[in-house]
């Protein structure tokens, strides 16, 4: 049904009561949105109908079988669509007319036919041509102004049609109209303007009595307990509403060990909190025989008791046995690995700090930016590690993910990744943003590690670090007078710079 907001509508009298009357008002309001019973949005634009067309039937409640006369004037004014209509001279339009008088039916609503319109942005239908099919005199209408308040009569006209001479309505076989866009759909049946009218629901009794004489009326009954019905949303049946929960948890801590991994890790003693670890730092000396007969070349070896310290790393959490027992996933399954990924974080930093103050000479990169600079420093760092570590050459460099970063964008002169990710034969070694593994440059093994701080370069023999381990992995001890589980995950880890002499930091 569309809602339009129209201006009273006038009955004219003139003459005797016996005689034809005749109506006036306006039909249909320019601009004005009506809402159709289907829900669609509707708005006449103004000069959409026809003023000289053919005239419009005047019925009663939108029913043809109905008719009471004809719309004989139609004025396209500012307000909307102005029209009078004449009532015949028929038994139907006197029982009409004293309704009209009693206030029973006090309002018009019009029935038309869209034929060019299109959609706003808000969905509304804007009609821009249309065909007045049937003025109606209805009881109630779309607003409360829309009213007839006077009643009138004048003589008929000689050139009027008598009721018996009413012009036919139209067949259906008139070709139908086009239609302006192609999201624009012509409806199938005129819209009537009528109010939308609260439906009280029928009782059982009165359903059962309506079912029982069938027909239209029932149909149209079930047709407005469906329309009436109240809707049923998620929010008045939450108490139904499952929630479901998609598996696996998702984890974004990844936890790895670059550092721990590059290097590789020893098993540790089982016994004491402490143990050594031997490393030579005096070796022998040889010499040229200065002759026959002559004593060699004296010498010593000295051999030094590198002490280690055990360190344990761990942590725990205490659970309900409600939450072990209700949980799905279950959640002793979730905390455990979460557990395993950050012991491995944790153990890995401490290898990553341990290798970074461990590390003793030094050189300057005094630029990030330039691949001559990286090539010539690379380079003087090898040569320092070879002369000072008798004879040892570097086969890793370890980054902060900053200098990862200020790595994988140096170019050559030319422009070109110095590199490349499908790397030519005369390329320093092959990188990608997207990994951070089995990655080389300058013939080094890369390792990116987020554990290391800000600016950290460091190139060196792995062999010259090591880590120590034992992992203890997860254990688990309740508490009945809590009802709780403890959940702890631990392990041992040492670090020892066993030759500081292998490793030099850019900074």
């Amino acid at each position: 049904m569309i809602k339009f907001q129209a201006l009273p509508v006038t009955l004219d009298a003139a003459a005797s009561e016996d005689a034809p009357k005749t109506i006036t008002g306006i039909a249909v309001p320019w601009a004005t949105i009506a809402t159709v019973s289907d829900g669609t949005k509707v708005s006449f634009a103004r000069g959409a109908f026809d003023v000289n067309a053919k005239a419009a039937k005047l019925i009663e409640n939108h029913d043809m079988s109905k008719m009471l006369g004809v719309v004989s004037e139609l004025v396209d004014s500012d307000e909307g669509l102005l029209f009078t209509a004449r009532f015949a001279d028929t038994r139907a339009s006197q029982d009409t007319i004293q309704l009209i008088k009693a206030g029973a039916l006090d309002a018009v609503s019009v029935g038309a036919d869209p034929i060019k319109f299109k959609y706003d942005k808000n969905g509304v239908m804007v009609v821009s041509e249309a065909r007045l099919v049937e003025l109606s005199v209805v009881a109630y209408g779309a607003f409360p102004d829309a009213l007839i308040t006077e009643i009138a009569a004048s003589e008929p006209d000689a050139d009027e049609p008598q009721p018996d001479e009413l012009p036919q309505e139209e067949t259906m076989s008139q070709e139908t109209p086009s239609v302006e866009a192609s999201a624009e759909i012509v409806p199938t049946a005129p819209i009537h303007a009528t109010a939308r009218r609260e439906f009280k629901m029928p009782s059982a009794a009165e359903w059962i009595s309506a079912a029982v004489k069938g027909g239209s009326d029932f149909e149209q009954l079930n047709a407005n307990i469906r329309a009436a019905a109240p809707d049923v949303q998620t929010t008045d049946t939450v108490g139904i509403l499952p929630t479901p929960i998609v598996q696996p948890v998702y984890n974004n801590f990844r936890g790895l060990r670059p550092v721990i991994d590059a290097i590789g890790a020893k098993a540790m003693p089982a016994g004491g909190k402490v143990f050594i670890r031997p490393s030579v730092t005096t070796h022998v000396s040889q010499a040229v025989q200065s002759a026959e007969s002559a004593a060699l070349q004296s010498g010593t070896f000295v051999v030094t008791s590198n002490q280690v310290s055990k360190g344990t790393y761990g942590g725990y959490v205490s659970i309900s046995e409600q939450d072990m027992d209700w949980t799905d996933p279950a959640v002793v399954g979730l905390i455990l690995d979460d557990m395993g990924r950050i012991y491995a974080n944790t153990t890995d930093n401490v290898a990553a700090d341990a290798l970074l103050a461990g590390t003793t000479q030094s050189a300057v990169l005094t630029d990030p930016t330039s691949a001559a600079e990286w090539v010539s420093d690379i380079y003087d760092a090898s040569v320092t590690i070879l002369n000072n570590s008798n004879g040892n050459l570097p086969g890793h460099l370890f980054l902060s993910p900053n200098m990862f970063g200020a790595l994988g964008k140096l170019v050559d002169l030319d422009g070109r990744p110095l590199f490349p990710q499908v790397g030519p034969m005369n390329a320093y070694g092959s990188m990608s943003p997207g990994s951070v593994s089995n990655i080389q440059a300058f013939g080094l093994q890369v390792v990116v590690d987020r554990n290391f701080a800000a600016d950290t370069v460091i190139v060196g023999d792995a062999s010259g670090f090591e880590i120590f381990e034992e992992q203890k992995g997860a254990i688990s001890v309740d508490v009945p007078q809590n009802l709780t589980r403890t959940l702890a995950f631990r392990g041992y880890l040492a670090t020892l710079m066993i030759d500081a002499t292998k490793f030099v930091k850019l900074t």
